[in-house]
C-alpha cells in the first residue's frame, strides 16, 4: 500500500527575536541563496540558505508574504522550517525608510575606489532594502 502524500505543509518562520509564522499552507515559495524555490506538500527533504527576499505561503484563499533576510530553510515532505536572521510581514515595514536605505546603500556603492567603503557591508545593505521594498509592494497589489 502506497503512503498518500500530504495535502498541507507545516510552515514555521522563526527569528532570534519571534516566531513570525507557523500556519498549515498549501504552496511555500523560498528566496534562496541559488534563486527561488517552490515547495508543495510532499517536496523532497533539503536545506538551503537564505538570501535577502520574499518569502510567500499560500493559504485557502490569500497569499501572504514576507520580507526575509539571510539564514537558512529546511524543507521536509510535510514541513518547512525556516530560521532567518530577520523577517517581518508587508505592515512592518516602513517603506519610505526602506527606499531611504536603498538609496544610501546605492551611493556608497558609487564610490567603490573609497578604501572606507566596505562593499560587502554596502551590497548587503541593498540586497536587505530591496527585499524590503518589494515584499511591501507586493502585498499592496495583491
Amino acid at each position: 500500500m502506497t503512503e498518500a502524500l500530504p495535502t498541507e505543509i507545516e510552515l514555521a518562520v522563526v527569528t532570534p527575536d519571534r516566531q513570525v509564522a507557523r500556519e498549515r499552507v498549501k504552496s511555500v515559495t523560498i528566496p534562496g541563496k541559488s534563486g527561488y524555490l517552490g515547495v508543495l506538500p510532499g517536496h523532497a527533504p533539503l536545506l538551503t540558505e537564505l538570501s535577502p527576499g520574499t518569502l510567500s505561503y499560500s493559504e485557502t484563499s490569500k497569499t501572504v508574504f514576507l520580507a526575509v533576510t539571510w539564514g537558512f530553510a529546511e524543507v521536509l515532505p510535510g514541513h518547512v522550517i525556516v530560521l532567518a536572521n530577520t523577517a517581518e510581514r508587508p505592515e512592518e515595514i516602513d517603506l519610505a525608510r526602506a527606499e531611504r536605505a536603498k538609496q544610501r546603500a546605492e551611493e556608497r556603492l558609487k564610490n567603490l575606489s573609497d578604501p572606507e567603503l566596505d562593499q560587502e557591508r554596502a551590497r548587503e545593505a541593498l540586497r536587505r532594502a530591496i527585499a524590503r521594498i518589494e515584499t511591501a509592494r507586493h502585498a499592496k497589489s495583491v
